[in-house]
């Protein structure tokens, strides 16, 4: 009787406890989360929204980009700079293979030097120096590959290609689609962590949208790899390194803190680009 009484009483409690597990699982299903562990033991949560997943990385843990001789300049491309005056460049510019012919910017609108393949750039300030443009386009194309072919990334497919009013901490971000970004975001994170956002389409930055650093992020530590054109809106204000696949276009107004390193074209109208320190 003791026996049985005691085996009743157990699966009465195996039911009240498949019960709770139930309901954390719907609480958990509802609030899309779960725990997973680390490498170093630690356990990260991991959140679903809209299939899209978002896994908090450990700061500090990404390799900044090496960007070799590519880091001096403001401006790199491959197939010229074209220019609606008055832009305004603070940093080295250059273009190569193509003539310096395709350097459309004027003198007066660099502070830093203008680098051609040959004579026939920019005149009287533009630099024949065709040996350090072929190194630097080649630490272009490199840097690309190294940024573009980080893995594990620890957010991807953030807000469906819509990072819109998000704040981004540090770490590795892959789309694979297009990225836009219609309204302001915020870069948060400390002096020497890094970003790395790799975009498999287009990336978009919509008309008098603004990119702001906090808690000291810096420009030079953050990395937008894109396989497709990039366009900043008119007055709209960027941030980072731009390692563009294909064109790089700023429309009237718009300004950057950071590098545009393009293996086609860019485009300037009335602009502002400031190379980071």
């Amino acid at each position: 009787m003791k026996l049985k009484n005691t085996l009743s009483t157990l699966a009465l409690l195996s039911v009240v406890f498949l019960s709770s597990c139930n309901n954390d699982t719907a609480e958990n299903s509802t609030a899309n989360s779960a725990a997973v562990a680390k490498s170093d033991g630690s356990t990260s949560n991991i959140y679903a929204v809209n299939e899209t997943y978002n896994i908090t990385p450990s700061t500090g843990s990404l390799n900044p980009v090496n960007l070799g001789i590519a880091g001096d300049f403001a401006i790199l491309s491959k197939t010229g700079i074209t220019d609606v005056y008055k832009s305004t460049i603070t940093g080295d510019i250059g273009s190569s293979p193509i003539t310096g012919a395709a350097i459309l910017v004027r003198c007066t609108e660099v502070v830093g030097t203008i680098y051609t393949v040959d004579a026939a750039g920019p005149l009287p300030c533009g630099v024949t120096n065709a040996t350090r443009l072929t190194t630097a386009i080649g630490d272009m194309q490199t840097a690309y590959t190294d940024a573009a072919g980080r893995t594990k990334p620890d957010f991807l497919n953030l807000g469906a290609g819509n990072i819109g009013g998000k704040t981004l901490t540090p770490g590795l971000y892959k789309w694979t689609t297009a990225l836009n970004i219609p309204t302001d975001i915020t870069i948060a994170g400390s002096p020497t962590d890094v970003f790395i956002f790799q975009v498999a389409g287009t990336l978009k930055l919509s008309s008098a949208v603004r990119m702001t650093l906090t808690g000291g992020v810096q420009a030079k530590n953050i990395f937008w790899v894109t396989s497709d054109a990039v366009t900043c809106g008119t007055t709209s204000h960027f941030e980072g390194n731009i390692l563009g696949m294909t064109g790089i276009n700023l429309q009237t107004g718009a300004t950057i803190n950071g590098r545009m390193l393009a293996q086609t074209a860019v485009t300037l109208q009335m602009n502002s680009v400031t190379k980071p320190q």
